[in-house]
């Protein structure tokens, strides 16, 4: 017997500029671009003009001149993620946050307490809008795969419920875009094929589909297409991992360029692990392509690390190795630490040799945490950009804040 649609997704809709017209009433209603020199997030009223994150701001001003640039609150958006979080867990313990302003529910056994999937994502909405002021869309279904799809059809400011009975018609009839994994380069290569709607690719034979797109991406969505998504709710600890990941706009296929990069974001995770007074013995890093299609790889060291050179060390030849698993340019770069520890004082490793920074104990490794430590204290008196790595400071790309930057969540 199918199993009730018990998932919901819950998204808030354009989460960013959002919270900037819940703060400043007066943009309520305009097209408003958070960001300086690139769009870093755009309002429903911009995004009609056909502005999106990452355009740059000259651009979409030429587009919509009457758009109101914004620096945005970035400090102020974890607190508003953390009050609509704390809504979700009020209907279940299993909450699966997914990024700052989208999670999944799980509210199997709720039903009793709250009400049907429906009743629960209802009140989850009122709630949200009266007590934090914000839209919120939401999707119910019975899989993972179709609630967050259900939700991107909800928006903006809606509700959309999957029956089991009906979900391959209901999915089927939308276009192939809604699919994790088609991204432009993927939605031509299906295009080639004659699939427009995910109901065209549901009937394409997977040996067709893989000699096009290759053997993991092609199961991939042959498997969605098919709603087939065994993947259940975790509620994530706070403290099983620390990571952090960028976005890279239209991509880059340039080494050095992903290595800066690689290490702009080992200087964020490893800042917050001591901060938070830990250190962690696995590094994983996680890049995406162009078609959307990821690939992860990881190590675990001997040694717990915190260092920023420790990670960009150890993330590096993991990025090559993923980067080896197809061609393109790479769009996002993650890395995260787990297996984490709490810090202790470091003692010094045989043989006294300078050894690398993956040893944390040896001599370039505690000489990495000194340097770590001295830009910890020039950044806690001067603020987060006041220090930074030369080639990250010095980078072509263009610049985000650090405090946004922060607002990245782990995969």
């Amino acid at each position: 017997m199918m199993a009730g649609a018990h998932i919901l997704h819950v998204d808030l809709d354009a989460f960013y500029a959002s919270v900037e017209q819940l703060l400043d009433p007066s943009l309520r209603g305009k097209p408003v671009l958070v960001g300086g020199g690139v769009v870093l997030a755009a309002s429903y009223e911009a995004r009609a003009y056909g502005i999106s994150a990452p355009m740059g701001v000259k651009a979409a001003l030429s587009r919509c001149p009457h758009a109101v640039v914004v620096e945005g609150h970035f400090h102020r958006y974890l607190d508003f993620s953390q009050e609509v979080m704390d809504i979700c867990h009020d209907a279940t313990p299993l909450v699966e946050q997914i990024s700052v302003d989208e999670a999944f529910l799980d509210v199997t056994g709720t039903e009793h307490l709250l009400g049907s999937p429906r009743q629960i994502g209802a009140r989850i909405r009122r709630r949200v809008r009266d007590e934090v002021g914000l839209p919120i869309s939401v999707g119910i279904a019975r899989t993972k795969f179709l609630a967050k799809v259900a939700s991107g059809q909800a928006k903006p400011d809606g509700m959309v419920e999957v029956d089991p009975d009906s979900e391959l018609q209901w999915l089927h009839r939308l276009g192939v875009r809604v699919m994790w994994g088609v991204g432009p380069v993927t939605e031509r290569a299906l295009d080639d094929l004659g699939v427009s709607t995910v109901g065209d690719l549901a009937t394409i034979p997977l040996p067709v589909l893989a000699g096009r797109l290759g053997r993991a991406t092609a199961m991939h969505l042959h498997s969605l297409a098919h709603n087939r998504d065994p993947r259940p709710v975790v509620s994530r600890s706070p403290g099983e991992s620390v990571g952090a990941q960028s976005a890279l706009g239209m991509g880059t296929t340039d080494r050095a360029d992903l290595s800066t990069v690689l290490l702009g974001l080992a200087d964020r995770v490893s800042r917050r692990l001591r901060k938070k007074q830990l250190a962690g013995r696995t590094i994983t890093v996680r890049i995406r392509f162009a078609d959307m299609s990821a690939h992860t790889r990881a190590i675990t060291l001997p040694t717990a690390v915190a260092t920023t050179a420790a990670l960009h060390h150890g993330g590096l030849p993991l990025l090559d190795d993923a980067r080896s698993e197809a061609a393109g340019p790479i769009t996002l770069v993650g890395i995260s630490v787990s297996k984490l520890e709490r810090r202790t004082e470091l003692q010094l490793e045989l043989p006294f040799d300078d050894g690398d920074p993956i040893r944390a104990g040896s001599l370039r490794g505690a000489s990495a945490l000194l340097v770590d430590e001295q830009i910890d204290l020039a950044r806690a008196r001067f603020g987060s950009d006041a220090v930074g790595r030369a080639s990250v400071v010095l980078s072509s790309r263009p610049s985000v804040p650090n405090s946004f930057r922060e607002l990245a969540e782990h995969d």
